[in-house]
């Protein structure tokens, strides 16, 4: 047993909201051991965790110290037990209690564990009332290594969030990013809502720095509502869950009109100079991203050696093609799975904390050739027309810029769903590389872009076996 977090000086609105931040992120076979003397808050701190579990059906939550257990649904499906063994004579009563197999299938939190068999692998919650204040907890968090990660970052959390005055709230997982990021949506019994983004500590410095620029030039970042950047923690307004991805899917006859504001956001966003905060993505730094692709695909598709002049054809490339142009600021994953559609409001704007300084066609490519879904050919020429209409750039280098960026940017994808799947397991975006090839094939079709076809000559595509065989 570890210790892995304290909260010292804890009321109960704040312990409440610890609970519910647990609520948030426990999942069956859990099991959380309450330990305090009486009155330190313990069927407080369950009675919060079930009703947060149980949302907007949440119902009484009455001690189970007569009742021995108390047993709770939420909308889930999943079984919330509520134990207090206090009355315990026996710890052979646990079996008749049923408990021994709820802790296999459900979330079992238990009041007076003592009183019974060792709970093993449980994560232990102790509430100390404190000497000079006793309305005030000490809340410490211990457990097994299983606990250990985000369990040692909940009292942070709950201390931002009750600081924030959203202490009431329920939370919510949202799906993530391929990043190691979490968040969270805090929802209010009034319908008020927010979302918590959890980053590693001390890197959401860019973020908050790109958010007050871009809010600076009107453009809609989410407002920032409170901070613990110490903690890698930031607290957002919630722009919703039309996301441009969503919204495509369920009425694509808007993919014209979406797209339309999607470029003319790019041209508003082209017309400032960068922040000087921001990465330079140069030639250089174009060829060296893009060295994941030869490091990874070729040998992983069985062609070990093929593609290794990639880089420095594109480094080259970008020296002809490209460097003429004033770099613009990119949001680098301006893409329909990170633009919120608002319909007349100005679109919602995410994930824009590796923004960097580069040739305006990177956005634009980003937006067109997207690696998770089709874009209708039609669109893209579309959009690219429309871009240089607005912009007045040169047609021709700007056509042939967008095909080298393109070309870049997916053989870097190459490289890192290769990598991905390779390294870490996360084999779902193999299915995305014969649509990310097939946009590399188009860019090479550029007649600019002969030097780099060449360079790729031999290096397969990522057929069913191909792709079978890098994900082992």
């Amino acid at each position: 047993m570890t210790l892995l977090a304290t909260l010292d000086d804890a009321d109960a609105d704040l312990t409440a909201c610890l609970a519910r931040v647990m609520a948030a992120v426990l999942k069956p076979g859990d099991v959380v051991a309450l330990q305090g003397p009486v009155g330190a808050g313990k069927t407080h701190f369950a009675r919060a965790f079930i009703r947060a579990r149980q949302g907007e059906a949440a119902e009484e939550v009455p001690s189970p110290t007569y009742t021995l257990v108390q047993t709770y649904a939420d909308p889930l499906g999943t079984e919330i037990w509520h134990a207090d063994l206090y009355r315990l004579t026996h710890p052979e009563e646990l079996a008749e209690l049923g408990l021994d197999e709820a802790m296999r299938e459900a979330i079992v939190l238990v009041e007076w564990p003592e009183h019974g068999n060792p709970l093993e692998g449980a994560l232990t919650v102790g509430l100390e009332p404190l000497a000079d204040a006793p309305e005030l907890r000490r809340i410490t968090l211990a457990g097994s290594e299983p606990h250990w990660g985000l369990m040692t970052r909940l009292p942070a959390i709950a201390r931002l969030i009750h600081r924030a005055g959203w202490a009431g709230a329920r939370l919510v997982p949202l799906a993530g990013d391929a990043s190691s990021r979490r968040y969270f949506r805090l929802v209010e019994d009034d319908g008020r809502s927010a979302v918590l983004m959890d980053a590693s500590p001390g890197v959401t410095a860019p973020y908050v720095a790109m958010t007050q620029w871009l809010r600076a030039l009107d453009l809609h970042a989410p407002e920032i509502l409170a901070t613990d950047q110490a903690q890698g923690l930031l607290l957002i307004e919630d722009l919703g869950d039309d996301l441009v991805a969503r919204v495509l899917e369920q009425q694509p006859e808007l993919a014209p009109r979406i797209y339309d504001r999607m470029t003319d956001l790019l041209v508003r966003l082209h017309g400032h100079e960068p922040p000087d905060f921001v990465l330079r993505l140069d030639g250089p730094e174009l060829a060296h991203q893009v060295g994941l692709f030869a490091e990874y695909y070729p040998a992983a598709a069985g062609a070990p050696g093929k593609g290794a002049e990639v880089a420095a054809v594109i480094e080259r490339l970008h020296a002809e093609l490209a460097a003429d142009m004033p770099p613009v600021l990119g949001l680098r994953d301006f893409h329909a799975e990170n633009v919120v559609w608002r319909d007349e409001a100005p679109l919602g704007l995410l994930d824009f904390q590796d923004a960097v300084a580069v040739h305006p066609a990177y956005d634009l490519v980003s937006a067109l050739q997207d690696a998770r879904r089709d874009v209708a050919p039609e669109i893209e020429e579309a959009q690219i027309a429309r871009y240089i209409a607005a912009t007045g750039v040169d047609e021709a280098r700007f056509r042939a810029a967008y095909a080298l960026l393109g070309a870049q940017r997916n053989l870097r994808i190459m490289g890192i769903f290769t990598r991905l799947a390779q390294r870490e397991g996360k084999r779902r975006y193999l299915a995305m590389m014969p649509r990310v090839w097939a946009a590399i094939r188009r860019d090479l079709a550029h007649p600019a872009l002969a030097p780099l076809a060449k360079a790729l000559e031999g290096v397969p595509a990522p057929t069913p076996e191909v792709i079978e065989g890098i994900a082992g």
